[in-house]
């Protein structure tokens, strides 16, 4: 038998790095960053320009939405519709969200809303969870990525109490009373609950106390005691930019750029990003230096939101395809390197819950690939025992173009599981009537109103079951009658 021996020292010098072999980069600090003065041509300023407003709108749309809640006084509604509250506390409406509100696109009518902006930098935040029995309810906790941090709903068994929010830098000593922590990633974070109402006077009753009850306060305030508040009395809070027909305009693209190099210090990259922030940071600086450089980027930006941002507004540019017309988000709040879907999101149906909270179905188009539009009449027909799968509940929402209600004399802008005198076809399908006039008789209780022009479609199932998060559950076809 032939036995080789290897001496150790030799196997060392075999394994060992040569000389002149140059390491490669183990983690994102080894990697040089571009050269400081380096010239940077206009193509080259244009073309990352282009790419950071469409990576950065959802993150400057965040600051400047904070920047708006900073200035309240104190919790009310501002213009009377919008509940808005100083940094670090919250605020609640008692009823549906009103149709004047320009807020945000894409909200519903099934839920008693509430709204609140955090600067964790200042102080961490509690948060009270009322009991809630078994209604449906859902805290939506973002940071300023949109991306959800914090679990606190129905669906995830949340015990009444105190919880506390706090930002990635803070080291304090938990209170007496607080149920459990959740650290954001940001400093800059939002809050939004919701909670579900019967369209009934009885229901709106019944959930005032529950309601007075969501309050959000600095920790600094936290007693351990449940504070109360009468939503039903705040004040309103006058407010200077009522806004047009379209979503307030969150983005400015000729200010993007100022305002982008703060959102980039405020926000630090996730795992992978670095180079994506050496790449901006360093046309940036290079323009903070060039008068024509910055020219060149308020071009991209412009550019950019006509070409590509303007297009993401459209459910049909969004999403996956979910079958018979309609398109779903599969990582909504969930977004991370998904840019496309980020931007998007931010632009048409913002503050859109994860998809354990809630699927989103939305539709242009009726079954033939034609545009919806209020000179035609549709039917939504759900077969007996194909109503959407859901342990919350479900909708049908009507937008007009900008993606808000369409005002009507009825003032109903969705139908489903909130509407108690919806009325089952004999063979137990349940057909919804969307078109400008009422198609009479029994079949009103039953109709959405349209708006004389182009419109979209929307279903909402919260807490939805396997069959639907799993793409096994199909929206129904939205047929055109005439």
């Amino acid at each position: 038998m032939l036995v080789l021996m290897v001496e150790a020292p030799l196997l060392a010098r075999d394994t060992a790095i040569p000389k002149g072999q140059v390491p490669a980069p183990k983690t994102a600090a080894d990697v040089p960053p571009p050269v400081n003065g380096a010239p940077v041509s206009p193509a080259y300023a244009a073309a990352i320009g282009r790419f950071a407003y469409i990576w950065g709108w959802p993150l400057v749309n965040m600051h400047n939405r904070q920047t708006l809640f900073s200035t309240a006084p104190h919790p009310g509604l501002l213009g009377g519709v919008l509940p808005v509250a100083p940094l670090n506390q919250l605020a609640m409406l008692s009823d549906y969200l009103a149709p004047e509100q320009r807020f945000v696109t894409s909200p519903n009518q099934d839920v008693v809303y509430g709204a609140g902006f955090l600067a964790l930098d200042k102080e961490p935040v509690v948060i009270q969870v009322p009991d809630f029995g078994d209604r449906f309810w859902v805290y939506q906790v973002v940071d300023q990525r949109s991306d959800s941090f914090a679990a606190m709903g129905i669906q995830y068994s949340t015990k009444p109490g105190h919880y506390l929010l706090v930002g990635p830098d803070w080291k304090g000593d938990i209170p007496e009373g607080i149920e459990a922590v959740y650290r954001s990633p940001t400093n800059l974070g939002a809050v939004f609950p919701r909670i579900f109402m019967d369209d009934t006077a009885e229901d709106r009753k019944a959930i005032q106390p529950m309601i007075d009850q969501v309050v959000a306060y600095p920790l600094s305030e936290f007693n351990g005691k449940m504070k109360t508040i009468d939503w039903s009395e705040a004040p309103g809070i006058p407010n200077p930019n009522k806004g047009g027909k379209g979503e307030t305009q969150w983005v400015v693209p000729n200010k993007f750029f100022e305002i982008l190099p703060v959102v980039m210090q405020q926000v630090p990259p996730l795992p992978g990003e670095e180079a994506i922030y050496a790449s901006i940071s360093f046309v940036l600086d290079a323009a903070a230096k060039d008068p024509a450089l910055q020219k060149v980027l308020i071009q991209a930006a412009e550019e950019t939101e006509n070409t590509v941002i303007k297009e993401m507004f459209q459910f049909r540019n969004n999403g996956v395809d979910a079958g018979n017309g309609w398109r779903t988000q599969k990582n909504a709040a969930r977004f991370g390197y998904d840019y496309f879907q980020r931007t998007a999101t931010a632009k048409g149906n913002m503050f859109s819950n994860v998809p354990n909270e809630t699927m989103y179905f939305g539709s242009d188009f009726d079954s033939s690939g034609k545009r919806l539009d209020g000179g035609n009449a549709y039917t939504v027909t759900f077969a007996q025992g194909e109503l959407p799968p859901v342990d919350g509940f479900w909708s049908l929402t009507l937008y007009n173009e900008q993606h808000f209600f369409h005002p009507n004399e009825l003032n109903r802008y969705s139908l489903g599981t909130k509407n108690k005198t919806l009325i089952k076809n004999d063979d137990g399908s349940l057909t919804l009537y969307v078109q400008a006039e009422s198609p009479g008789g029994k079949r009103e209780a039953n109709w959405l109103p349209a708006p004389q022009g182009n419109f979209s479609l929307y279903i909402r199932a919260y807490w939805p079951k396997e069959a639907i998060t799993s793409g096994n559950w199909t929206p129904p076809e939205i047929e055109a009658t005439r």
